[in-house]
């Protein structure tokens, strides 16, 4: 029998990048990965209409590396490493990859081993704006570059690096309102186009979006603007149905086959992807019903958990599906290593965008679903069982290494497991979602 999983089984291979084995050196606590393995988070950049514009790659480059003073020139050139490795596609989607660079970086024009088209210089705020640096950023604008000022403060000795920048940006955590507000009048629209970063509220969007500001850095539109039920329109309560008819002990396929063809345009859209090359079935599918009969009951649960996220997920920002799917993947990947009980972590990784995706409380989600309590438990925010994984894959997708050291070791994982199911529940999130 075909399954859905055999979608990733030649993904790692054709990147180069496996799980390394681990081994213990003497007077170490923690597995020495071999050379190889990457740790990767990435940040969602968004305009303002909150349609993806780009993300922020953010690196670690082995299990130690954020515990003593890092070398921040060989973090970036391993940000370009992996970034040739794996593949801007895999990694931002099609999007724009903003990349760190120092100082050595630039002046050596690492950056030009990737695509000008897809990639946003993003020079730090050690970068002294030296003769030297300025040529190199006039030669990466020549070439065809857009270049970013990070962290950008009043008085910033970066000032003579303003005339080649297309975008500046700004940390709201560390910046007033009225010295923001100066920037964007000093820089604006007509010499830079202006990024608020960290912005974690949708008052602060709000705020960011009036002052003048672009784009947008931060988690804000991961939570739901409204809070309180309010009515859900007819498809979407379709993909509730769905998701519940899937979450039922016995699974009863003539409503699964009726729920899916009452959306045209997604039983479309499954039939093409389904007839992609990625399955290689030797016959064509032509039927709900038939594709129903070929995957059997496993895939066909996972199938439809998909197919319900992407289809909630619709005239939402692309990032909120994507990561909703990263997420229940890398759930899965992990499960054999954790004890949940009778929770399917796949779900619990689809579910936690759910309330975002469909503008509605998590509570509303999780009552009109049959889940399991240790499920409904971390879904709502509270202690129990599985919330220290459900911490971890937070923690991974955010790239805040030090608390993803913490809860690997809480949990008995290898932190170089954690990082390679993430690899791969990202080459696998961006395969679904491509629309074949």
């Amino acid at each position: 029998m075909f399954r859905l999983a055999n979608l990733t089984r030649d993904f790692a291979d054709e990147a180069q990048v496996t799980a390394p084995s681990s081994t213990l050196n003497p007077g170490q606590d923690k597995p020495s990965p071999k050379p190889g393995t990457q740790f990767v988070a990435r940040q969602t950049i968004l305009t303002t209409d909150e349609t993806v514009f780009g993300y922020e790659l953010l690196f670690r480059d082995g299990v130690d590396d954020f515990f003593c003073n890092p070398d921040v020139d060989a973090a970036s050139r391993s940000t370009l490493n992996t970034s040739m490795l794996i593949g801007l596609d895999v990694l931002c989607n099609g999007r724009r990859a903003f990349i760190n660079c120092t100082r050595d970086i630039l002046l050596k024009d690492y950056i030009t081993l990737l695509p000008s088209a897809q990639v946003v210089i993003e020079v730090l705020e050690t970068v002294p704006a030296d003769e030297l640096v300025v040529a190199a950023c006039r030669r990466m604008k020549e070439a065809g570059y857009a270049i970013a000022l990070d962290d950008f403060a009043v008085n910033d000795p970066r000032e003579a690096l303003t005339d080649l920048a297309d975008i500046i940006k700004v940390d709201l955590r560390s910046t007033s309102s009225a010295d923001a507000a100066a920037m964007v009048k000093k820089y604006g629209p007509w010499r830079c186009r202006m990024l608020a970063e960290k912005v974690e509220t949708r008052e602060e969007f709000v705020a960011a979006k009036k002052a003048g500001f672009l784009y947008f850095q931060g988690y804000f539109f991961r939570r739901p603007e409204i809070l309180t039920a309010h009515e859900i329109p007819a498809n979407q309560v379709n993909y509730l149905r769905m998701l519940t008819a899937v979450s039922q002990p016995e699974l009863h396929v003539s409503v699964i086959e009726n729920l899916v063809k009452s959306e045209a345009a997604l039983c479309y859209r499954l039939l093409r992807y389904l007839n992609s090359a990625a399955f290689g079935f030797a016959a064509e599918i032509h039927s709900v019903r038939h594709a129903l009969s070929i995957l059997g009951e496993r895939e066909v649960r996972r199938w439809i958990r998909l197919v319900a996220t992407l289809g909630a997920g619709q005239g939402k920002s692309s990032d909120l599906v994507l990561s909703a799917l990263v997420r229940a993947r890398f759930c899965e990947l992990l499960s054999p290593k954790l004890q949940h009980g009778d929770s399917d972590l796949f779900l619990v990784g689809m579910l936690s965008l759910m309330d975002t995706i469909l503008e509605i409380p998590m509570k509303k989600v999780v009552d009109d679903i049959p889940i399991d309590l240790e499920s409904k438990t971390v879904l709502l925010g509270q202690p129990g069982r599985l919330r220290p994984f459900y911490q971890l894959m937070l923690a991974q997708e955010s790239g805040e290494w030090q608390a993803v050291s913490d809860l690997s070791k809480e949990l008995h994982l290898s932190e170089t497991d954690v990082a390679h199911a993430h690899w791969q529940a990202l080459q696998w999130a961006s395969e679904v979602s491509s629309g074949s």
